[in-house]
């Protein structure tokens, strides 16, 4: 009766399909009987109680019939037809990237161990690295300090220690195995994988052979290491100093900074202090003559040290190396200008400190008569002494822009002169009245160098005003430096002073950092233009002056 009325001829079968399935029931709810009963009054109690009866013999039919559906699967491989491979290669990817990162799933059939059991998947993670950057490069930032590596000496058989090489070549070989894992490698590339750790244990071998046979190698007993030195205060960031610096310059610069001090002898006349580094000779006399010895002066001269700096940027070369250092029993530990001591200079008398006595009227026809220019050599009554003409033009241009009054004015005749000053103090001012006697000082040379001058005591002068400039400094002077001109035109001077005075950590300091350092260039970058305009103005030749 029941498959009469649903449409069925036939002798009921196995349904291997869930949809007959559900056909079958729905028939059978949509039967007549069925109807007849859903439709009459009954209790609602009784009518949900049909409905889940309902429900769970529906239930248990999908159940019955899905068990016997899975089971087919483990029999044997189950062929994939072409048309279902179309299919699914039709279907979209949801979120696949397009881009090619990922490659298309592959339809292959599932494989089997010996026992039967199915092997898992070959699995590729793959890891989506961002690209690194590199960092921006700022101009006008500080190249950071470059840390040296200092190994520690080891005695023989300790340059690779065994467990250390066979703990990194078992890191190595995780490292290798994690690599292998995560790409999937086959078995040509884990022997790849094995020949390159085979590789790795070789090259290590040979490592530890040069080790021990290389000229100059430790051996026998371990070495006490030497102490590492403290930081300098003459900071090179870079692989080589300022071109304009020499190495002999820098040589001095560090031992004048960082060397310890053995002795100490006041020097009354020059109101500073001579020490003796330690790392010279015991004598004081011979350590000096070896170039070991400096000069400490007051803190109110630490412009020597700025005066160094632009005295090479100007390719002058004719200052003492300089630096600024913090002595404790000086000046109560201010930071303080140290000079070398050059031992080559011929001693001055202490009246005008030079070692030719010279003034202001003989000075004045020294240039006119231009000694030992182009080669020529001097008349006896031109009064010439053995100091090349070019020198001249040399100091007037670097007193010029320090405003090193000194010199060439002693008395202070050319400006306005503060109550600060020396000649102020002393009462020179007075006697501007008949200049050409007036002394110049501080003129030096060397003894196996008589034709060069050597600037010393190069205390310079920021506070002076554009319009209290002492141009008294130039008077007579009709050439000028090649060398020195070029870099005042070539703006380059600010970079190239703040480049050479941040080597010296203490004066940078003392300075106020590179904002007090900018102030005192900019003092030295206007005086450089009113200089430019003289030159052009009195039509002075500018030469080079390299002999």
């Amino acid at each position: 009766m029941l498959h009469s009325s649903c449409g069925f001829t036939g002798e009921m079968t196995t349904f291997v399909q869930p949809s007959k399935i559900k056909n079958l029931f729905i028939c059978c709810l949509c039967s007549p009987r069925v109807l007849r009963v859903w439709t009459c009054r009954r209790p609602r109690a009784r009518r949900n109680l049909l409905v889940g009866t309902a429900c769970v013999i529906y239930l248990g039919f999908l159940v019955s019939q899905v068990g016997h559906v899975l089971p087919q699967h483990k029999g044997g491989h189950q062929k994939i037809s072409s048309r279902s491979l179309q299919d699914a290669a039709q279907t979209p990817f949801l979120g696949i990237p397009l881009d090619g990162t990922l490659s298309p799933p592959n339809f292959q059939e599932p494989q089997f161990g010996s026992n039967g059991t199915l092997l898992p998947p070959n699995v590729v993670y793959i890891t989506l690295r961002s690209k690194r950057s590199k960092p921006a490069n700022i101009r006008g930032t500080v190249k950071p300090k470059r840390r040296k590596k200092h190994a520690t000496p080891l005695s023989y058989g300790q340059h690779f220690p065994k467990a250390a090489f066979l703990g990194r070549e078992e890191a190595t070989g995780h490292r290798l195995g994690r690599a292998t894992h995560a790409a999937g490698t086959t078995g040509a590339a884990l022997g790849a994988r094995k020949r390159q750790l085979d590789e790795y244990r070789h090259k290590g071998t040979a490592i530890r052979e040069r080790g021990h046979h290389r000229p100059g190698g430790i051996s026998g007993a371990i070495k006490k290491a030497q102490p590492q030195p403290e930081e300098s205060n003459i900071r090179i960031y870079s692989e080589s100093s300022p071109p304009w610096l020499s190495k002999d310059d820098i040589l001095h610069m560090r031992m004048l900074a960082d060397s310890q001090i053995k002795k100490i002898q006041e020097v009354p006349s020059r109101k500073a202090v001579l020490v003796v580094f330690a790392r010279g000779p015991s004598t004081t006399g011979t350590a000096c003559n070896q170039g070991h010895c400096g000069i400490v002066k007051r803190p109110l001269d630490m412009s020597e040290v700025f005066a160094f700096h632009l005295d090479r940027i100007l390719g002058l070369n004719r200052s003492l190396p300089s630096v600024s250092r913090r002595l404790e029993f000086f000046q109560d530990g201010q930071a303080c200008p140290v000079i070398l001591w050059d031992s080559s200079l011929i001693p001055t008398d202490n009246r005008t400190h030079s070692s030719v006595r010279l003034t202001w009227g003989q000075y004045q026809q020294l240039l006119k008569q231009k000694c030992w220019q182009n080669g020529k050599v001097p008349k006896a009554e031109w009064g010439c002494t053995d100091i090349h003409h070019h020198e001249w033009s040399k100091m007037a241009l670097f007193d010029f822009l320090l405003q090193i009054y000194n010199r060439l004015d002693r008395n202070c005749c050319g400006f306005k002169p503060l109550k600060e000053d020396s000649c102020m103090q002393q009462g020179l001012k007075s006697k501007c009245s008949d200049q050409d006697a007036v002394d110049l000082t501080h003129i030096v040379q060397r003894r196996h160098d008589r034709r060069h001058l050597t600037f010393i005591d190069n205390k310079g002068f920021f506070d002076r005003n554009e319009d209290n400039l002492d141009f008294k400094i130039l008077q007579g002077i009709n050439e000028f430096p090649q060398s020195a001109v070029s870099v005042l035109k070539s703006q380059r001077l600010r970079e190239k002073l703040l480049q050479s005075l941040f080597l010296d950590k203490i004066y940078w300091e003392s300075q106020g950092g590179r904002k007090g350092i900018e102030k005192l260039i900019d003092v030295i970058e206007r005086r450089s233009k009113i200089l430019l305009t003289y030159i052009n103005a009195h039509g002075a030749k500018v030469l080079p002056m390299n002999e």
